[in-house]
């Protein structure tokens, strides 16, 4: 079968290699759809934390089920996908119900080898039924539960004010449950056709482009001086998440999705009076992957609006380094295997 490896940043290879074999407890999908994400992005970049090369990247995927691993409720010919975070059972993080967060996590396309190929063994426990969804849909749950988990940790109530920073895919996934949620979504980010997008396409009434407005100012103008209640930052950019500590309201939660290398800076009284609460977000649960699927199918999130970029396996080489520009206009890129 074909394979892309990323040797190094800036390197997409193809290469030959057998078709994996069918091992106890492992199923086997024949992969069909691949979405690329930030954390491909920045792997292919260099500035992906936890990162080893060579790697096959790919995480957000969809297939045909060709083995099931003995995995209950499945069988072979079934449209999946799957939960790419591969946890140990047993630690702490397992023990208390957060497998997403498992002290020994296997990352598919990070930590171990991912789906940029055309077959790929996945541990049975992570299967999730495609629930008549299409490929397209299936490949886009895994970003959208990021959104949900994120949202899930803030504990968004109706009416209240949600300040999501980043409009790439998971900002904007996280600005979708957030509405679903009940929250007042303000769409902060420097790309003015991000923000066009969150208001035409989310339906996002308050959208802030931080290269014009006073941020400051125009956030004491849509809350009316309360500032947020909740802030997420989804950009992985330091200067933007320290920024993010100024945006809070008093008893506020910060919540960070958006991940980088450095070390964030807060004033500590500023942070201290507020009795603020400050939380990281990572990667999602089943819980996360069903709650999206729902939404899908309910009609309140629109698959379909996050892709603007298609192409085949066998032109990933020649276009995967277009979609870091900006001028290009990418949400979200979809490969068809």
């Amino acid at each position: 079968m074909q394979i892309i490896v990323c040797e190094e940043p800036g390197q997409l290879v193809f290469k030959e290699k057998e078709k994996p074999e069918i091992k106890e407890g492992y199923a086997q999908i024949r992969i069909r759809r691949i979405g690329i994400c930030g954390t491909d992005l920045h792997a292919f970049e260099g500035k992906q934390p936890y990162f080893n090369y060579p790697r096959v990247l790919g995480h957000e995927l969809s297939g045909e089920l060709v083995e099931t691993g003995g995995a209950k409720d499945f069988q072979k010919g079934d449209v999946v996908t799957f939960i790419p975070y591969f946890n140990c059972g047993y630690c702490i993080a397992c023990r208390s119900g957060k497998p997403n967060c498992c002290v020994k996590i296997n990352v598919c396309g990070v930590h171990v080898d991912g789906g940029m190929a055309e077959y790929l063994n996945v541990p049975a426990y992570s299967l999730i039924h495609g629930e008549g969804l299409n490929y397209d849909e299936l490949a886009l749950v895994e970003p959208l539960a990021i959104g949900a988990h994120s949202i899930r940790l803030a504990d968004v109530k109706p009416d209240e004010f949600v300040l999501v920073i980043g409009a790439g895919p998971i900002g904007l996934g996280i600005m979708e449950f957030a509405r679903i949620a009940g929250g007042r979504v303000i769409a902060m980010d420097l790309n003015a056709g991000r923000l066009k997008f969150c208001h035409d396409k989310l339906r996002i009434d308050h959208t802030i482009n931080v290269s014009e407005d006073n941020a400051l100012e125009r956030l004491a103008e849509i809350t009316k001086g309360d500032m947020p209640t909740v802030v997420i930052d989804a950009t992985g950019s330091l200067n933007a998440i320290n920024n993010g500590f100024n945006y809070m309201a008093h008893g506020a939660r910060y919540v960070l999705v958006g991940l980088q290398k450095g070390e964030i800076k807060v004033s500590h009284p500023e942070f201290h009076k507020r009795e603020a609460t400050l939380m990281s977000s990572r990667n999602a649960t089943r819980e996360d992957f069903e709650h999206v699927i729902i939404s899908m199918k309910r009609g309140s999130v629109q698959p379909a609006n996050y892709i603007t970029h298609r192409i085949q396996f066998d032109q990933v080489t020649g276009e995967f380094e277009s979609w870091l520009d900006p001028a290009n206009g990418v949400i979200k890129a979809m490969i068809e295997v």
